[in-house]
């Protein structure tokens, strides 16, 4: 970004109000998704009109935008005569993984078809596979409203781990619907096996990965071995979402050994559901 002429402020900063109360609270803070949110729309909504905030994810005009990548995606296997009997994908906020699902879904409920979907995410950061489905806010400040969706809480902070953008307290409340409604799988992977998965396919095909996509590649060949043991055959897409030559230094720490395995404690989670937001619907 600063090579185009952007500038760059970490978060939680100096620059907003609620940054330096974050700041003060806690000086070595190592900042959240909820915390850099609340920060862009202090800014934007102090800014009197010369910023505005355009969210990046968990809207479902975003989830809807990213379909582009599972309608692609489903091209390319008419193209093939083939059809997924399972597809997974990282999932952190939630559009990324439903821009490569969502289409795949709507063959399932339309087209009677069977593929089954697999949201991957971090044992650091177990919004879908521990986070209760509740009413929270989008951000740690509460300015964002406040939706239905799995949560962490939304005064989540996660530890420092190397997750790219699978660090966020919440979820997509769309893809939440289907989780709860069970349309969907969740499964939860440790960071140094999925850096292990990383390596072992950047061996096989020549590919660095994202941390982000990593996920997904370590259940998809979770799933591959599994089939292997059974003696089944089955036609597995996942959805490789980011090159990871921006995060070599994440790579760096994995081959050195300096990367350790973290579960997020469910005594954290507890805890944090103290300060939901209570909501009364009329009736």
């Amino acid at each position: 970004m600063e090579t185009f002429g952007g500038t760059i402020t970490p978060s939680p900063s100096e620059k907003t109000a609620f940054g330096r109360k974050v700041l003060s609270e806690n000086p070595e803070s190592l900042g959240s998704l909820g915390i850099a949110i609340s920060e862009a729309v202090e800014s934007a909504v102090t800014s009197e009109g010369k910023y505005k905030y355009s969210i990046g994810s968990v809207a479902g005009p975003v989830l809807m935008h990213q379909t582009v990548v599972g309608l692609e995606t489903l091209k390319q296997f008419e193209m093939t005569d083939e059809y997924p009997d399972v597809i997974i994908g990282c999932v952190g906020g939630g559009s990324n993984f439903s821009g490569f699902a969502f289409p795949f879904l709507h063959q399932n409920f339309t087209e009677g078809k069977e593929t089954r979907v697999v949201a991957v995410e971090p044992t650091a950061c177990p919004t879908l596979t521990k986070g209760l489905y509740a009413w929270d806010y989008g951000d740690t400040a509460k300015m964002a409203p406040i939706v239905k969706m799995h949560t962490l809480g939304h005064t989540f902070v996660p530890p420092g781990i190397h997750a790219g953008g699978l660090r966020y307290h919440g979820m997509a409340p769309h893809l939440c619907a289907l989780y709860d409604h069970g349309d969907i799988e969740a499964v939860a992977v440790q960071q140094r096996t999925t850096f292990e998965a990383a390596i072992q396919f950047a061996r096989a095909e020549g590919i660095v990965v994202a941390p982000e996509s990593a996920h997904a590649v370590r259940v998809t060949i979770d799933e591959a071995l599994k089939c292997k043991e059974e003696g089944t055959s089955k036609v597995i897409a996942f959805n490789l979402s980011g090159h990871g030559l921006l995060d070599l230094g994440a790579y760096e720490a994995y081959l050195s050994n300096q990367l350790q395995d973290y579960e997020y404690p469910d005594e954290a989670i507890q805890a944090a559901m103290k300060d939901l937001p209570e909501v009364d619907f009329p009736g």
